[in-house]
């Protein structure tokens, strides 16, 4: 990827080492911003860890780009600048992934033309990076029943596919940190796009599902791996994204009290970040290849 003063790069500390450009499509809180940095750091100091565990250690090289192009500095890349990129992880965001913003719109298009023309790109999203990854492969987007919010330390039930993802977990469930009120209605497939051949459909996959939401992820080996909750989010993280919300009124105190009080009381609660984080990774490496 070209240099610009958009990005930054985070250098690897293993000799074999995944490179991720991280796509930014929001702003930390500014508390956040001050302790953690970036979403694109958040995911860099995560992935790390992720990297320290696995076996042998592996490295990550994180290149971050803020893509928002109504806040100072924001630019969606061109196809041209992506020569020696091959892992893709897209951040979470309060726009909505179903949005017509002319940065989302050429989102979709970086996405569409990179999938059909770099079949070597793996591509991974989080919450608004699940959904826009979807969407550019035609799937709906919209509103939970109900418009419920699914907010903070949220079970996962996983499909034989999420248990070997996640390498089997106890109980046939992961636990990840939850911020939304939109979700994927149904995965994508050779009925929402043509950039998915019909006879690839059995090979796309949803890799758990909740109360609230039924497509949590998607899987399709070696290409997407998107996940709805929050891997990199902490305790602090939960409160204050819970507190933008309600400031910019997508939140009601009174209508939103039930799924508020259990936010409040779940923010603290240790999830399964670092698991997802260790799965996606291995995903880029290509170690999970034959799931």
């Amino acid at each position: 990827m070209s240099p610009s003063h958009e990005s930054r790069t985070k250098p690897t500390v293993h000799d074999d080492f995944v490179r991720m450009l991280v796509l930014e499509t929001d702003e930390q809180h500014p508390d956040d911003h001050e302790e953690r940095g970036s979403f694109g750091d958040v995911f860099d100091t995560l992935f790390k860890n992720a990297g320290d565990q696995h076996d042998p250690p592996l490295g990550i090289e994180t290149v971050n780009r803020f893509v928002v192009e109504d806040k100072k500095g924001g630019s969606v890349p061109k196809v041209e600048e992506m020569e020696d990129v091959h892992a893709i992880l897209i951040t979470g965001s309060m726009y909505d992934a179903h949005g017509n913003e002319p940065w989302i719109l050429k989102l979709v298009e970086l996405i569409q033309t990179l999938w059909k023309k770099r079949p070597d790109i793996r591509f991974s999203g989080v919450c608004f990076g699940h959904q826009i990854l979807c969407r550019a492969l035609g799937a709906k987007i919209d509103s939970t029943p109900d418009s419920k919010w699914e907010l903070a330390h949220t079970p996962i039930h996983l499909t034989p596919i999420g248990a070997r993802l996640f390498n089997n977990p106890k109980g046939g469930r992961i636990h990840l940190h939850q911020m939304h009120q939109d979700h994927v209605l149904h995965p994508p497939s050779s009925a929402t796009t043509s950039l998915l051949p019909e006879q690839n459909d059995r090979d796309i996959h949803v890799w758990g599902s909740s109360e609230t939401t039924e497509v949590q992820g998607v899987y399709i080996r070696e290409r997407l791996f998107t996940t709805q909750g929050h891997l990199g989010f902490d305790e602090d993280m939960v409160h204050r994204q819970v507190e933008m919300r309600i400031e910019s009124g997508s939140i009601d105190k009174e209508k939103d009290r039930e799924e508020l009080d259990k936010a409040q009381d779940t923010a603290e609660w240790e999830h399964d970040g670092v698991v997802v984080a260790s799965a996606i990774l291995r995903f880029f490496h290509g170690d999970d290849d034959k799931i």
